[in-house]
């Protein structure tokens, strides 16, 4: 596409009389000569309306996480107006939207803010000038004269409101140079500012997926392979058809390689009940009927032995010799298992073909994937695809994936009227992408004073980006290998990974592989301070150069109570991780009794860099803790002949409100530039938990989900 952004969004808000203002980012994409906000270079939009109502065009999908407070925050800043006067509305697919960290218009990785933080800022300081230099040629002034505050520009005795500007602004060449607000004049950035989304959500007035309808829409319930991956050989769908409201039964396929069969009726009620009563199908379950839990796990084991490790970086000094030569050895193994997103909102969509064109509405972390997937299954031109997106009822990167999108338009084309596509809860689980098992072999030498002189590192693991993207099997993956490296100074370290592909099917998962690295990692880092004869956080601070690191470690340890006196089978556990830029440390404070496990309260430090919405970060952080408590004591997928094991939350349990600890938050009003806070805390909890269930009971528990490992030990 050649049209820069403020000529294509100038072109769709056309017909309802709204002005867009583009934006010039220097420093973005590499476009810096381009015109105003070219469509190769990443950027926010905002639209002004003649009655002076202001909406931010958010490149980041809302699933909970706050982007659709703190992505306005930015822009109502430097535009100097109040955050509840801004509108949000999701963009639609198109590359102006990319995420500049991620490289396509996705919601992960903890970006939004880090991506966001100056491109909207100085997109609104751009906008505040263009509008003033609107109202300078108006009036015949200087604009250094003019001052632009809550939606007015004001100067001699004049005033318009950014409404009545805004026409004329958008046709002043974008400026390249602007400057920012200082941070001590911040009304908005920096503020526990209430959410702009709680009063509908509170209401019932805000649309999720599952609520979205469009006229002349029918359901559909899909039949999959209970094997995925697997093929449909044939079907009888004769009596599905002679049920009450049933319009058609649809072969589809979800774009990864698993058919099924659409029932498709009036409402889904109908579609669901003569899926389960009147629909058989015949399967060819492929290749992974044959996997199960054991298999995957000695084939993990097995990996070592037959696949060439890769660096995850350039060994330092010699790891194998100084462990040799080390007065005392340590090693250990670690296990985390697979795990479902399972977000509240199971997997739906709309779809409606029309013609050479599909519109897309629903909820989706990644626009683009979705438009470019539908496009190819459907045999159209991407730019013929449309992508509205609702609000998420929970992401966690299952939304990254894309099939039940395909799945909508397939069965859309067939019975030619739009459909909503809705999973069931057990749909949700039993044909999720899954965070993929791990395997983390650690080793140290200690000197005679405890202080480690060699660590090695192993991770065996499955490589998501490869499995979904088709990338080469040979480079590493970064998403892999995050938290890999800890902070600790030792002088002989090797850090080597073993890619093993399992045949099963996996997905990014909240802090991907930030989990099970920083599980290995500061499990075994109190296992060298049990070595050394030391204590846990001393140990720690002994091996941190990184200030803002220790930082926090002495924060949560001093807030904890670090070395109180606590009731028998009750103790505190620690650990820390830098991800995402930001630099946390947590300290649980558990009990042990008859086998059950129960964490009674949190805390937790974290040095984000500057904040946007201090509620929110906390809020985020509280979220990521319990997500993440859950996965570590007792969710898990299992396998057997290919299927998954796990149906609903009565087998894939989760915390629930009564177990859920009190969550300290400490947060640190840093000045460093912004971190991700929406996945950190998920990865520490675990490893503070169990090093708190050993030193309540002395029991070392090397594999999630802990409780599963206490019960058998």
């Amino acid at each position: 596409m050649t049209t820069n952004r403020r000529e294509f969004l100038k072109t769709s808000a056309a017909a309802s009389g709204v002005a867009v203002l583009g934006m010039y980012l220097p420093g973005f994409g590499g476009n810096e000569a381009k015109a105003a906000g070219s469509l190769h270079t990443p950027n926010a939009w905002v639209h002004i309306s003649d009655n002076n109502e202001i909406t931010l065009i958010s490149h980041m999908s809302e699933m909970g996480q706050g982007v659709h407070t703190a992505l306005p925050a930015l822009i109502a800043e430097e535009l100097d107006v109040d955050i509840n006067k801004v509108s949000v509305a999701t963009a639609p697919a198109n590359p102006a939207y990319v995420n500049g960290l991620l490289g396509a218009q996705i919601t992960g990785g903890s970006t939004s803010i880090r991506d966001a933080w100056e491109k909207l800022r100085v997109g609104g300081a751009q906008v505040r000038m263009m509008l003033i230099q609107a109202a300078a040629n108006k009036w015949g002034v200087d604009a250094s004269t003019l001052t632009a505050s809550k939606g007015v520009v004001s100067g001699g005795g004049k005033s318009a409101t950014y409404g009545e500007l805004a026409s004329a602004a958008a046709s002043i060449p974008v400026p390249k140079e602007v400057t920012l607000k200082d941070p001590s004049q911040h009304n908005v950035v920096g503020k526990s500012i209430p959410r702009l989304d709680v009063p509908s959500k509170v209401n019932g007035t805000a649309t999720f997926g599952i609520d979205a309808k469009v006229p002349g829409m029918v359901y559909a319930s899909i039949e999959m392979c209970p094997v995925i991956g697997g093929k449909v050989v044939d079907f009888d769908a004769s009596k599905a058809k002679s049920m009450p409201g049933v319009i058609d039964v649809v072969k589809t396929n979800d774009g990864h390689g698993t058919d099924g069969v659409a029932v498709v009726a009036e409402s889904y009620w109908q579609a669901l009940q003569a899926r389960r009563k009147g629909l058989k199908v015949k399967w060819d379950e492929g290749p992974v009927a044959g996997i199960s839990s054991k298999g995957m796990w000695d084939a993990i084991k097995a990996g070592q032995n037959d696949i060439k490790p890769i660096k995850i970086r350039p060994d330092q000094g010699d790891a194998a010799g100084a462990i040799a030569g080390a007065a005392k050895k340590v090693k250990a193994a670690y296990q985390v298992q697979l795990v479902g997103h399972q977000p509240l909102e199971p997997m739906n969509m709309i779809a409606n073909v029309k013609g050479d064109s599909c519109e897309l509405l629903g909820p989706t972390q990644f626009q683009q994937g979705a438009q470019g997937a539908v496009a190819g299954a459907l045999g159209l031109k991407p730019e013929n695809v449309t992508v509205a997106t609702t609000y998420l009822g929970g992401g966690f990167g299952r939304r990254v994936c894309i099939d039940y999108c395909v799945q909508a338009a397939v069965v859309s084309k067939a019975v030619g009227r739009p459909v909503r596509i809705l999973w069931t809860r057990e749909d949700d689980m039993k044909h999720d992408f899954y965070r993929p098992a791990g395997l983390m072999r650690l080793e140290a030498g200690l000197d005679a004073n405890g202080k480690p002189t060699g660590m090695k590192f192993q991770l065996t693991s499955q490589s998501i980006t490869q499995a979904l993207f088709g990338l080469p099997k040979n480079p590493l993956d970064p998403f892999m290998v995050e938290a890999a490296v800890p902070l600790y100074n030792v002088a002989n370290t090797s850090h080597d990974l073993i890619i093993h592909d399992t045949g099963f099917r996996v997905g990014y998962l909240r802090a991907v592989s930030h989990t099970m690295n920083c599980f290995a990692n500061e499990s075994f880092m109190d296992e060298l301070a049990l070595a050394a004869g030391k204590d846990p956080v001393q140990y720690r601070m002994d091996l941190i150069s990184e200030p803002r690191l220790a930082n926090v470690l002495k924060m949560a340890a001093d807030a904890a109570g670090w070395g109180r006196k606590l009731p028998k089978g009750r103790a505190l556990g620690v650990a820390v991780m830098e991800g995402y830029g930001t630099y946390q440390a947590q300290v649980a404070e558990v009990s042990v009794s008859g086998g059950n496990v129960k964490v009674h309260k949190v805390w937790v430090a974290c040095d984000c860099g500057r904040m946007v919405n201090p509620e929110i970060v906390k809020a985020q952080l509280e979220s990521g803790i319990i997500y993440g408590l859950s996965h570590a004591l007792y969710s898990d997928i299992t396998l057997e002949n290919g299927r998954v094991q796990q149906s609903n939350f009565n087998d894939f349990r989760v915390i629930r409100q009564a177990e859920s600890p009190v969550i300290n938050v400490m947060l640190v009003n840093s000045t460093e530039k912004p971190g991700g806070v929406g996945e950190p805390s998920t990865s520490v909890v675990g490893p503070a938990v169990a090093n708190a269930i050993f030193t309540a009971t002395g029991q070392r528990i090397r594999s999630m989900p802990l409780a599963k490992g206490l019960k058998s030990a």
